[in-house]
């Protein structure tokens, strides 16, 4: 996991939702319609580029995508290939529209274990995107929350009193991480597969059968509905108030 804590995010982005997306199903889309696995991953990209496009509009300020978690190295070798080339093709070519469009990119899981190369385009790229104040896009690679937790208790050996504050730095890599306040799941399964699992204790779930690949900005605002249609008590007797839903 990386050891160095990113810039601290603005309180403008701080102050907006931060949505975690489990990115299911493109396998299934693509294998229903007669069409190679890779096909579907590659529909996925697409799927990536509408939400991050409509994300700002609808109250979003830190938006966390599960690309590959460290338990997809089991899947085929083949598979695991042609991911990896995709999120090359994605940190080749979409950088300048994220510069474009105000978005601040930053890639949360190991690197160590990225094929050759990988690693210093993702640096690239959130060099490059560091002064997005449009939307702050985290994307999951090589990533597991249970190994992440880990690493911070790691870190923590010597401290006498670690505050959350200090752990939940050490466990996101960012310092002031807003809680995810919705995790949505493509694709009708219903669990968390180890994505988010300290900075999305509280979070709400939000499950649909919709496969990644047909996911858009109206299932996005689908989800954002039912989420401000909720009671938030975080333990206490009182639900807090919502930001309103933004006006689209």
């Amino acid at each position: 996991m990386q050891s160095n804590f990113s810039t601290r995010l603005s309180e403008r982005l701080r102050e907006k939702l931060h949505v975690g997306i489990i990115m299911d199903g493109n396998g299934r889309w693509a294998t229903r319609r007669g069409l190679s696995r890779l096909r579907g991953h590659e529909a996925g990209v697409e799927a990536i580029r509408r939400i991050v496009e409509a994300a700002p509009d609808q109250g979003i300020g830190t938006l966390t995508l599960y690309a590959f978690s460290t338990d997809n190295w089991r899947r085929p070798r083949t598979e695991v290939s042609a991911l990896m080339g995709l999120l090359r093709f994605y940190l080749a070519n979409e950088v300048q529209s994220l510069v474009r469009n105000g978005v601040r990119l930053h890639v949360i899981g190991r690197r160590d274990r990225l094929p050759d190369g990988i690693a210093d385009a993702i640096s690239r790229a959130e060099a490059a995107t560091a002064a997005g104040e449009t939307l702050h896009l985290r994307i999951a690679v090589d990533y597991s929350a249970r190994d992440a937790i880990l690493n911070a208790a790691v870190k923590l050996a010597g401290i006498a009193a670690p505050s959350r504050e200090l752990f939940s730095d050490l466990v996101t890599g960012e310092r002031g991480l807003r809680d995810v306040d919705l995790i949505i799941r493509t694709s009708g399964e219903k669990r968390l597969s180890d994505f988010l699992l300290w900075e999305g204790a509280y979070a709400e779930l939000h499950f649909t059968e919709r496969m990644w690949p047909e996911f858009d900005a109206a299932d996005l605002t689908e989800a954002l509905a039912s989420f401000h249609r909720r009671e938030r008590r975080f333990g206490g007797l009182q639900a807090l108030s919502l930001e309103p839903a933004p006006s689209l």
